[in-house]
């Protein structure tokens, strides 16, 4: 008897369906209450950094440059205070086979479905992760399906997510583009389901374990250049696995010091499921709408148990605007010669205005970037954003509304990241943490963790617990 594949029916088998296209079986790594053992979960990659390193380099995957940036460094002294401007360096993860930095995380998701017998992998993904997956599944002989949000109901389809479909059918996948809306997680359930693929999530242990070596590569690379560690790396931050998984990299090769930053593109106001609002938007990663929401709730994801956690190691977490990421986009090509996608970019707008707080003897890096081409560069984006009733104007970024406009920064100096409040972040997790699990009362490991998954302390959950009337269980 065939099984019922209506969308109720689909949905309500969803731990069922996960479990085994995943192979991790989640429950192993659940306490009691809000906790679970995260370290414990990580380790189910079954790699160590050696093996993963190893098995990116089989691929063409890492060992990519960490060039200095000394234009844009330049230009930020002038425009900083005397004994300001620190020297600004990228890591070009656009040297990667797809692309983008996506292809670390591809590359070990995909050899693991290929070690346990999958006959292909499927993601979910409008990003530059679908070209990564397809582009490792193509190396190891394996079928591909990408799941793309690409249209809104009119049929009218944001360039960039076309761009990434373009790339993702060359490495030979099949690309399946959906409207906008709740039907892309029951397609991507069902196909699921139907193949017997293994699901490439972008926030299972293997996807995460995968960008370790970034953040690893990034100090290694520092030492041998100069001798020390960097003092702020700074990581485009959406869905949080590019930051978890770098600043575990970074840990690992005990850069303890170095303060990670996460800067996402501030779109303020813009559902990204509203289909009125889904084209009114420039970018499609690394904003806000993303940002915060995965921030404050990460078990949101495909997984039962996200391994993005953030605010696990976030020091500080800043915006900046459409607008500014275009232009440095910009500035990027004319000053350093180097045409790279403005996703990418964001990372590099908040480093070029946080260089300018810190001594110029200080290192700052933009962590990544991206290919560009196609839809995913400047022109077609504006041209798509005109189209939609955006006004393109230069003046002061601060005066943008997303949605509405987007404005160019009459001046570099107009370039400025703008700080979110942490420990409101913070505290909003800790509240979805309580309602999202059904707790009234807090128990001690519940507190330990809390305390980890926020990279605060006891007396501060104590505190937030109080304030929005949890019962917290005697020791």
């Amino acid at each position: 008897m065939s099984k019922d594949m209506g969308y109720d029916s689909v949905m309500s088998r969803r731990n069922e369906i996960m479990k085994k296209a995943v192979g991790i079986d989640y429950d192993r790594f659940e306490c009691k209450g809000i906790a679970f053992d995260y370290e414990k979960m990580m380790k189910e990659t079954g790699y160590t950094l050696e093996e993963i390193k190893e098995i990116q380099g089989a691929t063409g995957v890492g060992n990519t440059p960490l060039l200095e940036m000394k234009n844009l460094t330049n230009l930020a002294r002038r425009i900083a205070g005397k004994g300001k401007g620190a020297r600004i360096f990228i890591k070009d993860e656009a040297s990667n086979p797809s692309g983008s930095f996506k292809a670390r995380r591809a590359a070990n998701a995909v050899y693991h479905a290929k070690k346990n017998g999958y006959k292909g992998v499927i993601a979910a993904t409008s990003g530059n992760y679908g070209a990564a997956v397809a582009s490792q599944a193509a190396i190891h002989g394996l079928k591909c399906i990408i799941v793309q949000e690409c249209y809104d109901s009119k049929g009218k389809g944001q360039p960039e997510i076309i761009e990434k479909a373009r790339k993702c059918e060359a490495y030979g996948a099949e690309v399946v583009q959906l409207t906008v809306g709740p039907e892309l997680f029951y397609t991507f359930l069902r196909l699921l389901e139907e193949t017997g693929y293994f699901n490439a999530s972008l926030y299972t242990p293997f996807g995460i374990a995968g960008v370790e070596t970034l953040g690893y590569e990034l100090s290694m690379e520092m030492r041998e250049m100069i001798g020390r560690d960097p003092d702020v790396v700074v990581c485009t931050n959406a869905g949080g696995g590019n930051l978890t998984g770098t600043a575990r990299g970074l840990i690992k090769a005990s850069a303890v010091d170095t303060k990670v930053v996460g800067a996402s593109v501030n779109l303020k106001g813009l559902h990204m499921a509203s289909d009125e609002q889904f084209n009114k938007k420039s970018f499609t990663t690394g904003h806000t709408g993303f940002g915060i929401p995965f921030a404050t709730w990460p078990d949101r994801s495909d997984v039962p148990r996200s391994a993005a956690r953030p605010l696990r190691y976030m020091d500080r977490y800043v915006t900046v605007t459409q607008g500014e990421v275009f232009y440095m986009t910009e500035a990027l090509a004319q000053l350093e010669g180097l045409e790279r996608g403005p996703a990418g970019n964001t990372s590099l707008a908040a480093a070029f205005s946080l260089a300018q707080e810190m001594d110029e003897d200080q290192i700052i890096i933009a962590q990544e970037t991206e290919y560009t081409g196609a839809g995913k560069h400047i022109q077609p984006q504006l041209s798509f954003a005109r189209e939609n009733g955006i006004e393109i104007v230069f003046g002061n970024p601060r005066d943008e509304v997303p949605g509405k406009n987007i404005i160019f920064p009459e001046h570099p100096r107009l370039i400025k990241a703008v700080d979110l409040d942490l420990e409101k972040i913070r505290q909003s997790y800790i509240k979805n943490c309580i309602e999202l699990n059904d707790i009234s009362e807090v128990n001690p490991e519940d507190l330990e963790f809390l305390a980890a998954d926020t990279k605060s302390d006891i007396d501060f959950i104590k505190k937030t617990l109080d304030k929005q009337n949890t019962r917290q269980s005697p020791l």
